[in-house]
């Protein structure tokens, strides 16, 4: 499990209606490899609205549809519900996620 991987989890709460959800592992290297049980993530949804908070992904990514993922909706999963690899984020994508992970949590590069 890498930073920046996409995975497709089954059931990740009881109040989402889809039987799955994909999620992009955001949590630093050093606590995925770490015996810390959860990671922090955020969903992909297939809506995009250009908010400076959510990251286009789609085809290139390895998912089925054009989507986005949502900086505003971080969670922490139990790293056990990752089994389902979809694809990682290139690294200009990446780097676009972080900036949106700033703008979302109010973030300065001061």
């Amino acid at each position: 499990m890498r930073r920046g991987e996409l995975y497709r989890v089954r059931r990740p709460s009881s109040r989402d209606p889809k039987n799955f959800r994909v999620f992009v592992i955001i949590s630093r290297q050093i606590l995925i490899d770490s015996r810390f049980s959860t990671v922090i993530c955020a969903p992909v949804y297939t809506t995009y609205k250009g908010l400076s908070t959510q990251v286009a992904v789609g085809i290139d990514e390895g998912l089925k549809h054009n989507s986005s993922i949502h900086c505003d909706e971080l969670i922490s999963l139990p790293k056990y519900m990752f089994t389902d690899y979809v694809g990682k984020l290139p690294s200009e994508k990446l780097h676009l996620l972080e900036r949106s992970l700033k703008i979302a949590l109010q973030l300065n590069d001061e």
